[in-house]
């Protein structure tokens, strides 16, 4: 009987997993829509040709070596070992039953699991480097970040590195994930330039509103639905009744932090503009997201509120400033990843005792200046080499046209031809 219900819950904790790493999966079409929505009809179908790709490009690479960096075990604490290809192996009924207990989910759900989220912190670039740079490019940046880039950062975390040995502390990947696609982007970012057209010669900004609203916030509610899976899949397990109450509070916490940012960022919009900006507050929702993923099981909801509001507040005044000295990143992707996932990681500390400012300080800044360094070296060697940004005509006509050959939209620009 003892051995039964081993098996049952190992039944059960697979396919909990297996199932928060679909509603994961799903956020890939939650961030195609945003994106898709935030920028101009001319660059939607590259957008979508991006994300699109960029998820199968992390699929494969995850598979190939990025799981085994990430999990392998390492040559030291800093330096993870670099073994190739996944294993298709998994746990036999025997294994389970003798582990009593301790084996609780299949090695190739964790797989798929991890596969996601990595596909994810590719995602927060392409928002940000989106209607200028090459397609190509992209890719080929994908296969690294993917590859071995998230990996080896990873590592110094989630696999056992230097990061786990010092405390830092980062439930579902504020800083390991959302932090590290937004640095990356922001190396992109700043090697490529502002669009045509965003900056005016005397300092004026001008708007380059976004082709689809309704598609952008289609795209955050799958995000937000996403996230359930992205935190509560973090749980790991929820065949007991302590694991079970665990992930009904992280939904809890989730779902609040997220309403948090958006009434914050709502608010804040309408203080500073004297209107209430609709991307503001959709860029508020997903900052609740990010800002409580690094701790969403230990706060009171009530904090979990607070946490999600000084998030949309923080995302509102980070895309104001990221203007102002013309850095342009047209979903906001750097804000609501990068300033959110900073203020998440330190966030821990109002509700986890075990956290301390130190191990999160140093987990921050190892993840900055690590992924900072390694994009913006391979970001400069793309530059030199095959180039990163599309020329000034096709930019002009769109890169729909210029990349990809078609448009989203063709009966409605062709009058215009």
């Amino acid at each position: 009987m003892e051995n039964q219900v081993i098996e049952i819950a190992y039944a059960l904790d697979t396919f909990y997993f297996l199932v928060s790493g679909a509603l994961v999966m799903w956020m890939a079409a939650g961030f195609t829509m945003l994106e898709a929505g935030l920028v101009r009809s001319k660059s939607t179908v590259e957008i979508l040709t991006k994300n699109i790709a960029l998820y199968s490009i992390a699929c494969i690479m995850f598979m190939l070596i990025g799981y085994n960096i990430m999990y392998g075990g390492g040559i030291n604490s800093l330096i993870p070992s670099f073994w190739p290809m996944l294993s298709s192996v998994d746990n036999t009924a025997e294994e389970v039953i003798a582990s009593g207990g301790e084996i609780y989910y299949s090695n190739l759900s964790d797989f798929f699991f991890q596969v996601v989220f990595v596909a994810t912190a590719m995602s927060i670039v392409s928002g940000a480097v989106a209607e200028r740079m090459k397609l190509w490019a992209f890719l080929i940046f994908a296969v690294v970040l993917t590859g071995f880039i998230y990996p080896i950062q990873g590592f110094w975390s989630w696999g056992g590195g230097f990061l786990s040995d010092i405390g830092y502390s980062d439930y579902a990947g504020s800083g390991i994930v959302h932090l590290t696609g937004a640095v990356a982007a922001l190396a992109g970012v700043l090697l490529l330039g502002a669009r045509k057209g965003k900056y005016g010669p005397k300092g004026q900004i001008n708007a380059l509103p976004g082709a689809n609203m309704p598609l952008a916030t289609l795209g955050i509610f799958i995000l937000w639905l996403g996230w359930f899976g992205f935190n509560g899949g973090s749980e790991l397990k929820i065949s007991d009744v302590e694991s079970a109450n665990a992930v009904a509070r992280v939904f809890t916490n989730t779902n609040l932090s997220a309403a948090g940012g958006v009434v914050a960022a709502l608010l804040a919009s309408r203080l500073l503009f004297g209107k209430t900006d609709l991307t503001m507050g959709l860029n508020g929702a997903l900052a609740g997201l990010v800002a409580i993923t690094a701790e969403p099981l230990m706060p009171h909801p009530a904090l979990a509120v607070l946490i999600g509001f000084i998030g949309g507040v923080l995302v509102v005044f980070s895309i104001v400033l990221l203007d102002k000295v013309k850095i342009d990143d047209p979903a906001g992707a750097i804000s609501a990843h990068g300033t959110a996932g900073i203020w998440g990681v330190f966030a821990v500390l109002l509700s986890n005792p075990d956290a301390s400012f130190v191990g999160q300080l140093v987990g921050v800044a190892s993840i900055f200046a690590f992924v900072f360094v390694a994009s913006l070296l391979f970001w400069l060697i793309l530059k030199y080499t095959m180039g990163i940004r599309v020329s000034e005509e096709d930019e002009l006509r769109g890169v729909d046209i210029a990349e990809c050959g078609l448009e989203a939209y063709p009966e409605f620009t062709a009058g215009r031809k």
